[in-house]
């Protein structure tokens, strides 16, 4: 079910509200690309800036207008264990897919609380679970032998790996069955060959036929085009990280004429200079842009 290309969508705004239409444009032009499933309310949605009210109808949104082309998944993990639960409650009455359950951040639980934290979700809801691992965000990192703990529980299926690390990710093949997914773009060809199933991806937002032919070309064994590529999408892939994500990604989609480049503080637009190297690499791709850098769609 979440294998393959799955993107974590951006959370469009127009004069400080949710953007519905920019909204359910990005979604059609992401499963036209070929997305095989979205993840909504993450990082890259900027979801720890959104109420919850703009989260549920969000979700409802993006669910209706796909019409089941793919699955919808919610993050709905945050730093307290009740709050997690509760808008993971909140996705499955949406009629969701799926949830993304990120380690607490802030908090920095041992490997038992760990556990107890995702389990206590796991048995909330029936829905399936993505763990997601990402100590550069959460300062805390979900071990294998900490994963290998949860196999019990049915719903969680997988986890979206972060750390950066292909041991890591060798260590939670080795270890478990879930489904290893790739949670950094530029590591999606490395860690496909060790074993993960896809990637959920940021650069997949603007390149979504690029991400999935990548994907495609991996899990057919097919490694000399793939590797050409991951070669050809390296410098979007870092471009896209050249300022804290979201806003290098949402700024290029702002340039294709899909959203507005807008952000929720504490996040701001990128740079001048991060402007010009986001455009740079989105050329040598072929990202197709609508106009004038920056510029809002109507």
């Amino acid at each position: 079910m979440f294998e393959g290309l799955t993107v974590a969508m951006v959370t469009p705004f127009r004069d400080g509200s949710v953007d519905a239409e920019a909204a359910a444009r990005l979604a059609d032009f992401l499963v036209d690309g070929g997305v095989q499933c979205l993840v909504l309310s993450g990082s890259t949605g900027e979801a720890a800036t959104c109420t919850p009210e703009e989260r549920r109808a969000l979700w409802r949104l993006v669910k209706e207008r796909v019409r089941g082309r793919v699955p919808v998944v919610a993050g709905t993990g945050t730093n307290c264990t009740a709050d997690s639960i509760a808008l993971t409650r909140m996705a499955e009455e949406a009629g969701l897919d799926g949830a993304l359950v990120v380690t607490p951040y802030y908090n920095k639980p041992t490997p038992r609380g760990q556990v107890a934290h995702f389990t206590a979700v796991a048995r909330s809801t029936r829905l399936p679970l993505i763990l997601y691992n990402v100590p550069g965000r959460t300062g805390t990192n979900t071990l294998p032998e900490t994963l290998a703990q949860l196999e019990g529980l049915p719903n969680v299926v997988a986890v979206k790996e972060s750390a950066g690390s292909l041991d890591q990710a060798s260590a939670i093949r080795a270890r478990t069955g879930l489904t290893l997914l790739c949670g950094d773009d530029s590591l999606t060809l490395p860690m496909m060959a060790v074993g993960a199933a896809g990637v959920v991806s940021v650069a997949g937002n603007v390149a979504p036929r690029e991400m999935r032919a990548l994907c495609d070309h991996a899990h057919a064994g097919r490694l000399a085009e793939a590797e050409a590529l991951h070669r050809r999408l390296l410098p979007l892939f870092r471009a896209l990280f050249v300022e804290s994500n979201p806003g290098p990604v949402k700024f290029l989609l702002s340039a294709m004429g899909l959203v507005r480049n807008e952000l929720r503080l504490p996040l701001v637009p990128v740079e001048p200079a991060s402007e010009r190297a986001i455009l740079e690499a989105a050329g040598a791709v072929g990202v197709p842009l609508a106009g004038a850098a920056g510029g809002r769609p109507s």
